[in-house]
């Protein structure tokens, strides 16, 4: 087979991640894949989606290794085009053997994203399903897998064509009247447009907030610890993370900057902030790191406040209540350590909360048994959820539009009505189907790892 095959069209990448492992994949797009297969792997005939038990060769027909390939042909591939796995020994050697093997026939080292690209470009997937994939890849829980699998299967490509469909219905209504411009709107058909839209304008904002709600299904929650100096907080966070990561003393204001680890809780990853205490300091290197302790409390999704049974109710302890009364948006747990302590503090002042006893001399099971349900009664909520800050602008944008569109409806002004309505249709249907610029393609996918 002649080696200078026209292979300008034609990518390749190693789809697994660096470093030790049993097996390797390199993945090859394009229309000389099957070539390529024939070359490296000398075989006669190749089966489509048959699994061939081969040997590999390089250019000069030296044996790489031994291994797995299999051919998928176009159209029935993940691109759409024809493509071709090898599946090697694991180790960087091998599989980079193969690469520089199939690049040395003039084939092109894949950019990041663009085998999903390629899939999007060619009809196989939408937006929405490669969104998911990518996002799937570093989903930090079992119920973020889960939204993402219905991602993948069509459930926000579903919501995006029934709102698009409710828009071009109402839109339908408003060029048929424009044309009547003559006749007064029958009055039903100015309520039922108007309910349409008030129905779909309601539905965005819930799946807006749901999903601002539960975003650290995909991004990890990040939980941040509270309290006065010396209540407690960098035990909690050792104790969660089963090692000394911060030091603990008995010397008020030791933690000076916010401490952030990640931590698995039941079937969460989630990123866990120790904060240096809160109070009132004249020190300027401890005064910075309360500034960054607020600044972290406000970013997070759950706030753990501490407060210490051992020592009675005091100034330090008046800030922390004052700052929850701030963060009734956050998820909260109010948490009463040093309980195996004589009581100083008046429960009564947190009367309010849900509080909870614990102790760091003793455990802090019951803390991580209240956070680890919290976290799963979040990822329990049946909202759809938009996944990427690009779906969450488009729904606004079409939200707004709509919102922009009642006002002259209700004048009669049909034309400008028709002008944000379609405004509505294009930014609800960016979604799955963009009609901007390659620019924002390369973009997006620009952002999915390599081979993917």
């Amino acid at each position: 087979m002649d080696q200078n095959i026209n292979s300008q069209n034609s990518i390749v990448a190693i789809a697994t991640a660096q470093g030790t492992s049993s097996i390797s994949i390199i993945r090859v797009s394009g229309d000389v894949s099957l070539s390529i297969a024939y070359k490296i792997s000398h075989l006669d005939n190749i089966i489509p989606r048959h699994a061939h038990l081969t040997s590999l060769y390089n250019a000069n027909d030296d044996l790489i290794d031994h291994a797995i390939m299999i051919y998928f042909a176009a159209p029935h591939s993940f691109t759409g085009e024809e493509i071709v796995e090898f599946q090697c020994h694991g180790g960087m050697i091998v599989a980079q053997e193969i690469l520089d093997t199939i690049l040395s026939y003039g084939v092109r080292l894949a950019e990041p994203g663009e085998f999903s690209k390629r899939a999007f470009l060619n009809g196989k997937i939408d937006l929405t399903e490669a969104e998911a994939i990518s996002k799937l890849i570093e989903a930090k829980s079992v119920d973020a897998a889960k939204i993402l699998a219905k991602q993948m299967k069509g459930e926000l490509k579903t919501f995006v064509d029934e709102s698009r469909e409710a828009l071009l219905r109402s839109l339908a209504y408003s060029e048929v009247m424009i044309d009547y411009a003559e006749e007064d709107i029958p009055d039903d058909m100015m309520e039922s447009i108007v309910k349409q839209l008030d129905d779909l304008s309601e539905k965005i904002e819930a799946i807006v907030d749901a999903s601002y709600r539960r975003r650290g299904l995909i991004e990890g929650f990040k939980v941040a610890i509270i309290g006065k100096p010396n209540v407690g907080k960098s035990s909690l966070l050792n104790a969660l993370l089963n090692y000394d990561r911060a030091i603990v003393s008995d010397i008020a204001g030791t933690t000076r900057d916010t401490i952030e680890e990640q931590v698995r809780i039941g079937s969460h990853i989630i990123r866990l902030v120790d904060t240096a205490g809160i109070r009132d300091s004249e020190d300027t290197i401890e005064k910075i790191g309360i500034e960054r302790s607020l600044s972290s409390v406000h970013d997070a999704d759950v706030i753990i406040a501490l407060f210490d049974a051992s020592r009675a109710y005091d100034k330090e302890d008046e800030k922390i209540l004052s700052l929850l009364e701030t963060l009734q948006d956050k998820h909260l747990i109010v948490a009463l350590n040093k309980s195996d302590l004589i009581y100083q503090f008046d429960l009564s002042l947190l009367g309010k909360y849900d509080i909870l006893e614990v102790s760091a001399k003793k455990s802090f099971v019951r803390l991580t048994q209240r956070l680890e349900s919290l976290l799963d009664s979040i990822g329990k909520e049946e909202e759809l959820m938009l996944i990427s800050a690009r779906q969450i602008e488009a729904v606004n944008k079409a939200k707004n539009a709509i919102l922009e569109a009642k006002e002259p409806l209700l004048k009669g002004e049909l034309e400008f009505f028709s002008y944000f309505l379609q405004e509505a249709v294009k930014a609800i249907s960016s979604i799955s189907k963009p009609y901007d610029s390659e620019e924002i393609l390369d973009k997006m996918f620009g952002e999915f790892c390599l081979g993917k």
